[in-house]
C-alpha cells in the first residue's frame, strides 16, 4: 500500500502540470499596458499560445489582423512557397517613422556606400530583422512570433515608444511556411487529451520526412548564400533591400539541451568576419543572460555551435555588414516532455524565444550608435582594401556550357554583386573563357567580402572542427573555370537581370523522333 501511495504522489504533479492552462500573461512582461484595441492570438486564431501548435494559415490569419488594426504594423506578401502558402514581412515601427519609411530605408543604405562617411548616427534608427522557425519542426519560435506581434502591436508607455521610434523592425513570422504547416498537423493531430510527457510517445516520433526541411526537402539553412528556393529568394531581397544591423533566426535543439545564444565557440569563426564583429555579438549575448536570468531560464553561449559557413542565417549577415545571431532552444518536439532537466513544456520553449527576441531590440536600443556606425566602417574598410587589391577582377565561364555559367551569374544577381559580360573570347592565365560563356566581377566594389566568401579557396583553419559546411567553393560547386586578373580590360557591359540560356529543343526532337521509331 505505501508503494502505491508514493507512486500517486509521484505522478500527481504531472498530471496537475500537463493540464495547466497557459494564458498571454505568462510570456508577456510584467507592469505594461496593452492596447484593448489590439486583438490578441486568441482572440483572432481560437486558442492560447503554446496550447496548440499554430498551423501556417492561422499565422498569417493573426499576422494579418494585427496589421489591420494597428497603425505600428504595415505587412506585405513577398511571394509564395512551393505549397502556395505567403512569404509574409512585418515592417514594425512608430507611425511617424511609417510615414516617412522610404526615406528611413533610403539614408540607412547610404551607411554603407561613400555618401555614408558623412552621416551622423545620432538620431538614425536601427534595423533588426527577427526571422523565425526556419526548421518547420523547430516550432517554438514561430508560435513565440504570435506573443511577439501582440506585444510589438499592442504595448503601451514610454518604453515602447522609444523602441518603435529608435528602431525598424523587420520580422519574418515563418521562415518556412511548409515546414511549419507539415509539423503542426504532426503534433497536433497526436495531441492527447491529457498531455503525455512520455519521450516514447507517437507525438515526439514524426514520421518522415519531417518538417524541418521546405516542400522539396530542402534544408534552406544551407541557402542564404546560394539562394535556390522561393523562400530564400523573398528574405535576401528583403535583406538586401535593408542592410539590417541586427539579424536574428530562432531555432531548436535537442530535448535535453537548455537555450543557447551567439557567439558561438570563439575558435571556429570564419577569417573573413571581423573581430570586432564576435565582439559585438557578445556584447548583445549580456542583454539576453540578463533577460533569460530575469525569468529563471538555463542557458549557454560560446559552445558547441560554429561560425564558418556563410550560407546560414547566423553568418550570413556577418559577411554582410550586420550581426547575426543563432538562438537555440532545447525542443519539446510536441507539447510536453521529459528531459534531464526536468518536464519541458512548450509554453516553456516559446516563453525562452519571446523573450531573447525582447531582449534583441533591447540590445539595440542600447548599442544603436555603436552598431550602426560599425556597418558604416565594415564597408569603409571593404571599400579600402579592395582599391589596394593587385587583382582586380575574377574572370569566370564554361566555354561547352552557357546554362552553368549563367546559373553561378543568377546567384551574385540576386545577392546584388556587380558583374560584367566578357567583352571577347580571351585565355587568362592560361584558362580559356568565351564570349557569350562568361562573366568578369570586378573586386573594387561594395560586396568584396560576400565575393570573397563565395569564390575563396581555403583548406585550413585555427580549428578543424566543424558543426557545419566546410567549403563552398561556389565556382568549384558549379565546375566552371576561373581565375583571377590584374585589370579590367575583358569586362564588357554590365549585367542588370538576370542571365537567362535559350536552349533549342526542336533540335532535340528532330533527333529523338527517328530513334523512337526504330
Amino acid at each position: 500500500m505505501k508503494k502505491f501511495i508514493f507512486t500517486l504522489l509521484l505522478f500527481l504533479p504531472l498530471g496537475i502540470l500537463a493540464q495547466e492552462t497557459i494564458d498571454l500573461g505568462y510570456y508577456l512582461p510584467d507592469n505594461i499596458s496593452y492596447n484593448p484595441e489590439i486583438p490578441t492570438p486568441k482572440e483572432v486564431i481560437g486558442h492560447e499560445v503554446g496550447e496548440w501548435h499554430v498551423t501556417h494559415d492561422k499565422l498569417v490569419q493573426y499576422m494579418t489582423a494585427l496589421a489591420a488594426s494597428s497603425d505600428r504594423i504595415k505587412i506585405e506578401n513577398r511571394g509564395a512557397t512551393f505549397e502556395g502558402r505567403p512569404l509574409l514581412l512585418l515592417t514594425v515601427t512608430s507611425p511617424k517613422n511609417h510615414s516617412n519609411i522610404e526615406s528611413i530605408r533610403t539614408q540607412h543604405l547610404a551607411l554603407t556606400t561613400p555618401v555614408g562617411q558623412n552621416l551622423s548616427t545620432e538620431n538614425m534608427p536601427i534595423v533588426v530583422y527577427q526571422g523565425f522557425s526556419i526548421h518547420g519542426n523547430e516550432p517554438s519560435g514561430a508560435n513565440a512570433g504570435l506573443a511577439y506581434a501582440y506585444y510589438l502591436a499592442a504595448a503601451q508607455g514610454p518604453e515602447i515608444e522609444a523602441v518603435l521610434d529608435n528602431t525598424v523592425i523587420l520580422m519574418d513570422p515563418s521562415f518556412n511556411p511548409d515546414g511549419l504547416q507539415r509539423f503542426a498537423y504532426w503534433a497536433n493531430t497526436n495531441r492527447s487529451h491529457l498531455l503525455n510527457p512520455d519521450p516514447n510517445e507517437r507525438e515526439y516520433h514524426e514520421v518522415w520526412p519531417g518538417g524541418r526541411t521546405n516542400h522539396y526537402w530542402f534544408d534552406m539553412n544551407r541557402d542564404w548564400l546560394p539562394v535556390q528556393l522561393p523562400e530564400s529568394r523573398a528574405r535576401i531581397k528583403s535583406f538586401h533591400a535593408w542592410k539590417p544591423n541586427i539579424l536574428t533566426d530562432h531555432h531548436e535543439m535537442g530535448t535535453n539541451s537548455t537555450f543557447f545564444f551567439q557567439p558561438g565557440e570563439p575558435t571556429r569563426v570564419h577569417p573573413l568576419t571581423p573581430a570586432i564583429n564576435q565582439e559585438l555579438t557578445a556584447e548583445i549575448g549580456a542583454y539576453h543572460a540578463k533577460a533569460l536570468d530575469r525569468i529563471g531560464s538555463l542557458y549557454y553561449s560560446e559552445e558547441n555551435y560554429d561560425d564558418y559557413y556563410y550560407g546560414k542565417g547566423s553568418t550570413f549577415p556577418d559577411i554582410n555588414g550586420s550581426i547575426g545571431i543563432l538562438f537555440e532552444q532545447g525542443s519539446s518536439r510536441g507539447h510536453i516532455q521529459e528531459s534531464e532537466n526536468g518536464i519541458l513544456t512548450f509554453p516553456f520553449t516559446i516563453r525562452n524565444q519571446f523573450t531573447t527576441a525582447l531582449s534583441t531590440v533591447a540590445a539595440a536600443q542600447g548599442m544603436r550608435e555603436k552598431i550602426l556606425n560599425y556597418q558604416r566602417d565594415f564597408f569603409s574598410n571593404t571599400r579600402t582594401l579592395a582599391a589596394k587589391e593587385k587583382q582586380k577582377a575574377i574572370v569566370f565561364g564554361d566555354t561547352k556550357d552557357a546554362a552553368k555559367t549563367n546559373h553561378l551569374a543568377e546567384i551574385l544577381y540576386r545577392q546584388e554583386i556587380k558583374f560584367h559580360e566578357l567583352k571577347r573570347d580571351a585565355v587568362i592565365n592560361g584558362k580559356k573563357f568565351k564570349k557569350g560563356y562568361g562573366y568578369v566581377v570586378p573586386l573594387n566594389q561594395q560586396n568584396n567580402t560576400l565575393i570573397q566568401a563565395m569564390f575563396e579557396k581555403r583548406t585550413t583553419f585555427s580549428d578543424s572542427l566543424f558543426y557545419d559546411i566546410s567549403a563552398w567553393t561556389f565556382p568549384l560547386a558549379f565546375n566552371v573555370a576561373y581565375t583571377t586578373t590584374n585589370n579590367l580590360n575583358e569586362a564588357g557591359s554590365e549585367v542588370n537581370k538576370i542571365p537567362v540560356s535559350k536552349g533549342n529543343i526542336s533540335r532535340l526532337i528532330s533527333v529523338c523522333i527517328p530513334l523512337r521509331m526504330a
